[in-house]
């Protein structure tokens, strides 16, 4: 009952009301450009081309038709999806690390966080231009083939002018995704790139559970639902989980009053890299699978395909690496004492300064462990699990790796976002105590 009362509360607050409407009306449109074929291109060899890709690519088509919603096998508009942005989001933030300059602009507040975002948006054009081209390209080779061994042709002709067209259609489609995120942002719910994304996966899910329950006979769906559930709690668990750092807050003078110092915490999270280990170390092996299917460099797959068991333990140490680069170059613990100092604040027993900082750096150094750890065990046991209980290569792609940690990731911040707004108005929350 608390549960259905707080969200008839969501829908008695005009504001909020507002934005829901605004949020679904906007995902709706993108929803409609993954359905929207691309120019140039025969409706009718869609679904000989999905089913074609999917059988050479397997869980690797899985993946990626999961991620953009199925606007991949459909060849739409929204081709893309929001990938061109996020590329060009880590490169930014990667160049703000490594440049001063660019590092003094994102401390000016929010005037620097704005112009970092602009850069963001210029970096995403040619980003989703070189994206788009090679997309283009390989749709054109995959045409071709086809073409020539007698088949249905996916392009009505291989030209440049029908280069062009698709060119122009996939740079338009993503284009048009990050209008409608940043609307999102501005008019919606939530941050508006994460839902565009959560939206792409959720979407998939309908079907995937309908060929779940193809299989009720055999008790699959219930192991299945199972081994969802854990890894949806573990995946809240570590996401929620955080050490608490006390901190004493020393006194203060302003002016002619003194401030008396107070008690507080530093809350570090247990993955404070969240999902980005995942999606570097699963790039660093997809890149290449993906160009062993382009005419010429079939000999790729060979390689890979020799790595076997091998290939499970380079990628569980990139996930490693990654979570310790992610958290270490976003979360210095030199740079965290520092801000502590300068806050006059310190940890009860430690000096401020250096004495602090490597106090931090064992804690964030154990935290970052346990965090990898997860991260490595949710990208490769759910998998391992489906392949033996037989189910769906779908399925695995959603309960193992970054879709998962996005549905739970957004949906968590949604819960709060729309539980302060409910607290803000002395209603009684999800989350929340009650308000009078």
């Amino acid at each position: 009952m608390r549960l259905l009362d707080s969200f008839r509360n969501l829908f008695r607050l005009p504001e909020v009301r507002r934005r829901i409407l605004w949020t679904m009306g906007l995902l709706a449109v993108f929803r409609l450009g993954s359905h929207l074929p691309l120019p140039g291109v025969h409706p009718a060899a869609v679904q000989g081309f999905a089913e074609s890709a999917s059988r050479a690519m397997g869980g690797l088509w899985s993946y990626l038709e999961l991620l953009t919603g199925g606007a991949l096998g459909k060849l739409g508009l929204s081709f893309l999806g929001i990938a061109p942005y996020i590329t060009a989001s880590i490169l930014v933030q990667l160049l703000t690390k490594a440049s001063a300059a660019l590092e003094a602009v994102s401390r000016e507040g929010p005037s620097g966080r704005r112009r970092i975002q602009q850069l963001v948006r210029i970096v995403t054009v040619p980003v989703c231009l070189v994206q788009s081209g090679v997309a283009a390209w390989s749709l054109r080779d995959a045409s071709l083939q086809s073409r020539l061994h007698g088949s249905f042709p996916l392009l009505v002709s291989e030209g440049p002018g029908t280069f062009v067209l698709l060119l122009a259609g996939m740079t338009a489609g993503s284009l048009l995704t990050l209008w409608l995120a940043e609307e999102i942002t501005e008019r919606g719910l939530g941050n508006g790139q994460s839902m565009i994304i959560l939206a792409g996966i959720v979407a998939r899910l309908p079907a995937l559970a309908g060929e779940t329950l193809r299989h009720a006979g055999e008790g699959k769906p219930l192991l299945l639902a199972i081994l969802s559930l854990a890894a949806i709690v573990g995946a809240v668990f570590v996401t929620r989980a955080e050490r608490r750092i006390p901190l004493h807050q020393a006194k203060q003078i302003r002016g002619r009053r003194i401030l008396a110092g107070g008690r507080n915490y530093l809350p570090l999270r247990v993955n404070s890299a969240g999902v980005m280990p995942i999606i570097f170390a699963s790039s660093a092996f997809v890149l290449p699978q993906i160009l062993g299917f382009i005419p010429g460099l079939q000999w790729i797959h060979g390689p890979l395909e020799r790595l076997g068991f091998a290939f499970t333990l380079v990628y569980s140490a990139a996930i490693f690496f990654f979570s310790y680069y992610w958290t270490y170059l976003f979360y210095p613990p030199s740079q965290i004492a520092l801000q502590l100092q300068e806050a006059g604040s310190f940890v009860p027993g430690l000096r401020p300064g250096e004495t602090t900082a490597r106090f931090l750096n064992g804690i964030l150094a154990r935290l970052t462990l346990g965090g990898a750890a997860f991260l490595a065990a949710l990208s490769l046991l759910p998998g391992l699990l489906v392949r033996g209980l037989g189910g769906d290569v779908r399925w695995e792609s959603f309960i193992g790796g970054s879709s998962l940690l996005i549905v739970v990731g957004v949906g968590l911040d949604l819960v709060q976002k729309l539980d302060s707004y409910l607290l803000m108005h002395r209603y009684r929350g999800f989350l929340g105590p009650s308000k009078s």
